[in-house]
């Protein structure tokens, strides 16, 4: 399946002529239970452009083009491989206007006020889906991003709003998928991602404490060669993120083969690993971390869906 290029004008003219029909399109979905009938999960996530995030290696705008995204979005969605979608917004709402949501999980984004590169960038406040909404719109859960940087006073602030996110979407009986990860500054104050291992485990921990309940919390946390550790700091859970590629696509499949092994990793939430590999073949990349992902199900519980 793909978008033709007629169609995707007729999205442009719905726009500006029935802007209710994607509204409608969204809520009139037909639904799927969370954990699907083998608690494995393959998710797309395309909420990068919500918060700046078009560059891809040295090209600024690869992700940049809406018709681009919402094709290879529109192919993968198709394959039963994919069980569902994480966007904001206006994605979400074009991909249920074509047709590509049904039988999906749609979560929606919800923080998105640190702007990539901005001096506020870690003061990430809700900008997109709030909790009313993600329920008003038939979603299946929403994310919240909290980036912890000790120096920082506006982390404590976006502590505060995803602990209360993830004890209203819990009374809902919402997903509530949390993205945990440890930051410093740079020597002109930039924000740069702490890649250690170490303060991975303690952001996990903090997260997996967050809000009144956390029946309904699920994590999106890097593979790492150390996830044995990491998946041991809490019972939630857990979900994969892809990163961006590298000149060795392979490594990530490996490091998700390898942390799939612990029980509580449940499968990936990736983007432009998936959308926009190396080889241009979303599709295939959708095979292979599936095949990763659902590998190994001897230890699964089976729930009716």
């Amino acid at each position: 399946m793909t978008i033709e290029r007629d169609q995707y004008r007729a999205l442009i003219d719905e726009r500006v002529f029935r802007p209710e029909a994607f509204t409608n399109a969204l809520t009139s979905r037909r639904r799927r239970t969370l954990a699907g009938n083998d608690g494995r999960l393959v998710i797309l996530a395309a909420d990068h452009t919500s918060r700046g995030k078009i560059s891809l290696g040295s090209n600024p705008l690869a992700m940049a083009d809406r018709y681009t995204l919402l094709d290879r979005l529109v192919r993968c969605l198709a394959m039963p491989e994919v069980d569902g979608v994480l966007a904001s917004a206006d994605v979400l709402e074009e991909l249920a206007w074509l047709g590509a949501l049904d039988d999906k999980l749609a979560i929606g984004t919800m923080n998105r006020g640190g702007i990539i590169g901005a001096n506020w960038e870690l003061d990430d406040r809700i900008t997109a889906y709030d909790v009313d909404h993600v329920e008003s719109m038939g979603l299946d859960g929403g994310k919240t991003l909290i980036r912890i940087d000790y120096t920082d006073p506006a982390v404590a602030q976006t502590i505060e709003t995803v602990a209360r996110v993830t004890t209203e979407l819990a009374d809902r009986g919402l997903m509530a998928l949390v993205e945990p990860l440890p930051y410093h500054k740079d020597s002109s104050g930039g924000a740069i991602l702490d890649t250690s291992d170490d303060a991975l485990i303690k952001v996990v921990a903090i997260a997996s404490g967050l809000g009144s309940s956390s029946a309904y919390t699920w994590l999106k946390v890097p593979a790492s060669a150390r996830m044995a550790e990491i998946a041991g700091a809490t019972t939630l859970p857990i979900l994969m993120l892809g990163g961006e590629p590298g000149g060795n696509p392979d490594a990530i499949f490996d490091l998700w083969k390898d942390s799939m092994r612990e029980p509580n990793v449940r499968g990936v939430v990736a983007g432009r690993t998936l959308l926009y590999p190396n080889d241009n073949d979303p599709e295939g990349a959708v095979r292979r971390a599936n095949a990763v992902v659902r590998s190994n199900k001897s230890g699964d519980r089976k729930v009716s869906s």
